[in-house]
């Protein structure tokens, strides 16, 4: 690798910086505002945690996947799901902010995460699919940690993201147990 790779590389690096302060809906359990980097984190973490239950699915290309799920979200920020515009693509924007970010590397790199980032967005692989069930689940797992605003709409997650926790028996189960915690505060409150 060169200088001028190298230095590419570390204007990239600057770049996605703001990803540590890009705000997202969900609260922390001391009522803060959650950052997108704070969630990646925790997926990640979630898929090093179930890796054994899934010899069949490339570990490595997995945390790829969730790595750069949201990297785009560093210019435009992160759209809740409940906030999205019905008929305009979240994703769209996304990819096109994806691919600002991505235009500091070099072609090999900017690809390596494009194709990732595409692969992921139309669910394609079973590392993908499986990397979506996990932020779906980790979403809804932090909205029933966190202190939310006395408005917060319980209801909405028991349906969010079915379509991708319905990954298997083992992501049905955890939906299932965070379901029920999120019925708790949704009669709570």
């Amino acid at each position: 690798m060169n200088d001028n790779d190298l230095i590419s590389i570390l204007d990239f690096l600057r770049a996605t910086e703001p990803l540590k302060d890009t705000l997202r809906s969900a609260h922390t359990s001391t009522g803060r505002k959650e950052s997108t980097a704070e969630h990646t984190w925790r997926l990640c973490l979630m898929a090093l945690l179930f890796e054994d239950q899934y010899p069949e699915l490339d570990i490595l290309k997995l945390m790829k996947i969730c790595i750069i799920h949201d990297l785009g979200e560093t210019i435009g920020g992160d759209i809740a799901a409940v906030d999205q515009v019905p008929g305009e693509s979240k994703n769209d924007q996304e990819r096109k902010d994806l691919e600002t970010l991505t235009s500091l590397l070099p072609d090999n790199l900017k690809d390596k995460i494009l194709n990732l980032w595409d692969e992921y967005d139309t669910a394609e692989s079973s590392e993908a699919r499986f990397a979506k069930a996990l932020d779906k689940l980790e979403t809804i797992l932090q909205h029933t940690q966190g202190k939310n605003p006395p408005d917060f709409d319980y209801g909405f997650n028991l349906d969010y993201g079915k379509k991708y926790t319905n990954f298997d028996q083992l992501t049905k189960g955890l939906r299932s147990i965070i379901d029920r915690d999120t019925e708790r505060l949704a009669q709570e409150n």
